[in-house]
């Protein structure tokens, strides 16, 4: 069981203490290359190797593995008996959650909140423009040799819906001002104002999704947004729209999806498919009006520096006993 959300700063703050028990921090990156770390703490280097670099008993400070899967992830959990700080280097926790009542009372489960932002609004920038702009036809073209000229649609005066409003969505959205979309409507799990203007709840999504030129999916995978792209939603979309998915592919059905790409009816940009990787026979490949990157939001040149500037912040909350960022939930 955990706790989530609404913790204390004395629920989320640790204290450090070297001179007696356990004080190994396990990190991904090694810590020799991450500059201003806090002293008084044993830094060791494990990313998912057979092998654990020290007695995970030890560990007080673990940061998961990027880009390994779950199950390495969680895999010494059981053995870190003694772990105040599990530590992700991504916006999303649903591969830790399983790992959560493993956890020892107390400890806390950060998420990499802001880390990915600018490198996954690029690639949904990316995705949007490729996706009207026919680029997929036009390499193909080019590998034909032939030459495709035509009308593509614009994303100038289209009406774009970002559903899930957090540091993603609003880096998507500061992406999208200079292209003169007509209108960006932004929807979260609650309403709330911004500077922007107004995030709308949930519960208004499904009348907003007929006006919706591009619809981003940009929203975490909970209980409450998997499969929310199903039938339902897809049918509510216009005739032409562009689903765009930079977020969970779980969000999205997959096989509702398909029957709208084979009709024609919806185009559909992917970073994140369901299932993951996408098997090579499967018909998401070849449907038509899609194309697919490889869960490529993330991992770019923006990835390192920022990940050894959360890793240093964090740790150095830690070890003043400070109250940590990005809590996501504690062990009960």
């Amino acid at each position: 069981m955990a706790s989530i959300d609404g913790l204390s700063a004395e629920d989320t703050g640790a204290r450090a203490d070297a001179s007696s028990g356990p004080h190994d921090v396990w990190l991904p990156i090694p810590p020799d290359e991450i500059d201003g770390l806090p002293e008084g703490l044993n830094y060791v280097h494990w990313d998912a190797g057979p092998d654990y670099p020290a007695d995970p008993a030890r560990c007080v400070f673990y940061t998961a593995p990027y880009m390994k899967g779950a199950e390495p992830s969680v895999r010494p959990l059981p053995l870190m008996r003694n772990v105040r700080v599990v530590q992700t280097l991504t916006a999303g926790v649903e591969h830790m959650l399983p790992g959560l009542p493993q956890m020892p009372a107390g400890a806390r489960l950060c998420n990499a909140r802001g880390l990915h932002d600018a490198s996954t609004a690029e690639l949904a920038l990316t995705l949007i423009l490729a996706s009207l702009r026919g680029v997929p036809d036009f390499v193909r073209g080019q590998d034909a040799g032939e030459w495709r000229a035509g009308f593509r649609p614009a994303l100038a005066d289209k009406s774009v819906l970002i559903v899930g409003y957090g540091s993603i969505g609003r880096a998507i959205e500061e992406r999208l001002t200079p292209f003169e979309c007509a209108r960006v409507t932004r929807i979260a799990r609650t309403a709330r104002d911004t500077v922007r203007g107004p995030v709308l709840p949930l519960s208004e999504l499904s009348a907003l999704l007929p006006d919706a030129d591009v619809v981003v999916l940009a929203t975490p995978l909970t209980a409450e947004t998997h499969g929310l792209v199903g039938r339902d939603f897809l049918a509510r979309m216009k005739d032409g729209a562009l689903l765009v998915n930079i977020a969970r592919g779980g969000i999205v059905d997959t096989k509702a999806l398909l029957a709208e790409l084979e009709s024609g009816r919806l185009r559909a940009a992917l970073d994140v498919t369901d299932p993951e990787p996408l098997p090579p026979a499967h018909p998401l490949w070849h449907a038509p009006g899609v194309l697919i990157t490889p869960h490529v939001g993330g991992p770019s040149s923006a990835f390192l520096p920022r990940a050894k500037r959360l890793l240093r912040e964090q740790l150095a909350l830690f070890a003043d006993g400070e109250p940590l960022r990005n809590v996501i939930a504690t062990a009960d």
